[in-house]
């Protein structure tokens, strides 16, 4: 994936192509590769990443309905922006193995390079207010939590 973002910023769309077969072909293969160990086949996948989109887009998909024409217009940006959070929040409440220790970080996967997981835990965080300008409010904020 990591290819497919660097053809894109550089406009290189033969490499694009290429990277996104690459990619493609990753898909494909697990897919094989669980449906070989009865855990789901290539149209779960697909299946579910075109559910996935609807449920999220409500703004792009009237009604849940795949055909239905976009309505994008009606909504500003932070409605759609908010009703994203909401959306994401209900997934992980639903994911939570115990609802009551539901955390906004639990599902920033692990295996990001250590940038881009800093990164995502950050914009987590200061979505409930652990945001500052400066560095030395936070040395405080750790204080008072500990």
């Amino acid at each position: 994936a990591y290819e497919v973002a660097d053809a894109i910023e550089q406009g290189d769309f033969p490499q694009l192509r290429e990277e996104l077969g690459d990619l493609l072909f990753q898909v494909v293969y697990y897919s094989q590769l669980a449906r070989e160990e009865d855990r789901f086949a290539f149209d779960e996948v697909v299946d579910g990443i075109t559910r996935k989109l609807i449920r999220r887009h409500p703004h792009v998909f009237l009604d849940g309905d795949l055909y239905g024409k976009p309505d994008a217009a009606k909504l500003a940006e932070a409605a759609v922006k908010q009703r994203w959070e909401e959306l994401k929040a209900e997934e992980r409440a639903a994911k939570a193995k115990e609802p009551q220790q539901l955390s906004l970080l639990d599902d920033v996967p692990v295996a990001l390079p250590a940038l881009s997981r800093a990164a995502k835990l950050q914009k987590r965080a200061a979505q409930v207010g652990f945001d500052w300008p400066e560095a030395l409010p936070v040395l405080d904020k750790v204080r008072e939590e500990l």
